[in-house]
């Protein structure tokens, strides 16, 4: 099945979502499940049943090392 973005998050057949040990419990999260053919599909865990966007493996992939590489630090 392929998943499109904007689909509603919850219902994105056998998702198990996953969010940082880092999130403080207060629900402001970024979940993200891995889905067939290697894509990533990502929501806000305050609105689990919002849309998600879907990502393809090397788009995370790029996102993940400019993240290992500080390069989002002066958006927080």
């Amino acid at each position: 099945m392929q998943v499109g973005n904007g689909v509603v998050a919850s219902g994105i057949p056998g998702a198990v979502w996953v969010k940082s040990s880092a999130s403080v419990g207060n629900g402001n999260c970024v979940e993200l499940a891995a889905l067939g053919g290697g894509a990533v599909a990502v929501r806000n865990s305050r609105f689990p049943d919002g849309p998600a966007l879907v990502f393809t493996a090397a788009e995370i992939e790029a996102f993940i090392e400019g993240a290992k590489r500080s390069e989002f630090d002066r958006l927080t």
